[in-house]
């Protein structure tokens, strides 16, 4: 701030020229904190760029952006549902064998089976979104906050938060309905939303 500066409080009153001896200093536009050299490019502002149309730092992902398309309740139930035929097509046949043929041993081998796809399902929706039902339907699960998928280790809490989901009389299956993110109690608990592909 210059002597002359009219805002300068101990500067001469409005409308007096500045005594002899002080040169007026030509006004300089701010920047942050010291001024800036001549011919040096503006500085930018603080903190890291923001990435176009989405959140900082983190790649774009499909139906993020502006606002996520997030799947219905309907394709919710379908997923769902093609997902328990994949586990009984796994364990099934295999069970009902052992059972017709009195080998306890093919119920046990069908029952590995099924655990097996069950923790590949876990694993499939934590690294890319999406179980085989979730494939089908078009629907991925992603973190609300970051629009990544989960990781196999919050994908495998939140099955075991979907507990929570029917405790009250199965309201949290149900709650994706009327829901404005279409989240269960367990999407909420563990920060997931499903959005649609297509």
């Amino acid at each position: 701030m210059s002597f002359g500066d009219p805002n300068n409080p101990y500067g001469p009153p409005q409308g007096q020229q500045q005594p002899y001896g002080y040169p007026q200093q030509p006004q300089q536009p701010q920047g942050y904190g010291y001024p800036q050299a001549p011919g040096v490019p503006p500085q930018q502002g603080y903190g890291y760029p923001q990435a176009p149309g989405g959140y900082p730092g983190y790649p774009q992902q499909p139906g993020y952006g502006v606002q996520p398309r997030y799947a219905n309740w309907g394709q919710r139930v379908a997923s769902k549902l093609i997902d328990s035929v994949v586990y009984l097509v796994a364990y099934l046949p295999l069970g009902l064998i052992g059972v017709k043929a009195g080998v306890p041993a093919l119920g046990i081998l069908g029952f590995l089976l099924l655990i097996g796809v069950l923790i590949w399902q876990v694993i499939q929706e934590g690294r890319t979104g999406q179980t085989i039902g979730k494939k089908v339907m078009g629907t991925r699960t992603l973190k609300e906050d970051t629009g990544q998928p989960l990781g196999a280790g919050m994908a495998f809490v939140r099955q075991l938060a979907h507990v929570l989901d029917g405790l009250p009389c199965y309201l949290g299956y149900l709650w994706p309905a009327w829901d404005a993110k279409r989240q269960t109690f367990a999407d909420k608990v563990c920060g997931s939303i499903v959005i649609r592909d297509q």
